[in-house]
């Protein structure tokens, strides 16, 4: 009778559930596609992270190098909290920054600078107005950002750029 059982298989519990070759196949793909979208969606909130060195004249004069993380922008050994709002599309990019390389990304985000704070040399990021938003753009090693006053969200199209009295200025940086 023990013979029988074991011979059988019966009581005894399956191991693996079946498999078959198909399912297998279909779960190797799902995982994969789960796994480059998880790392692809990573990469693009990440690039702004790390240390960032001033490059331009108004990046030298008012944040000195800043420093990104998760949910904080450090800029003249002030950190801020800031929240990703949204990616920029193409032409929002094109229309805030100019870049001569493409290929990079771009983020809106939320944040909040009072008007009060003091950078280097005494200088402000938006005059008499708290800072609000912050546009960057990430190509390869530099990185661009745009601050905006005002509680609306900037608009980001050429015309709007070009008559814009929110936007405080535009700074680069590289690694």
């Amino acid at each position: 009778m023990e013979g029988e059982l074991i011979s059988k298989g019966a009581g005894l519990p399956k191991v693996g559930g079946g498999c078959h070759a198909q399912g297998m196949k279909r779960m190797i793909w799902l995982y994969t596609v789960l796994g480059a979208v998880l790392v692809c969606g990573l990469a693009a909130f990440a690039q702004e992270r790390g240390i960032w060195r001033a490059v331009s004249n108004t990046a030298m004069s008012i944040t000195g190098d800043v420093v990104f993380s998760p949910d904080k922008i450090t800029m003249n050994f002030t950190s801020y909290t800031i929240a990703r709002i949204r990616d920029l599309k193409t032409e929002e990019v094109q229309a805030v920054f100019d870049p001569e390389q493409t290929g990079g990304s771009g983020s809106l985000y939320r944040l909040n600078v009072p008007a009060a704070k003091r950078f280097l040399h005494k200088n402000t990021l938006c005059g008499a107005e708290d800072t609000e938003w912050m546009a960057t753009y990430v190509a390869g090693k530099s990185l661009q950002i745009a601050f905006f006053s005002g509680m609306k969200p900037p608009a980001l199209t050429i015309d709007a750029i070009n008559s814009a009295t929110n936007l405080c200025g535009t700074f680069s940086y590289v690694r």
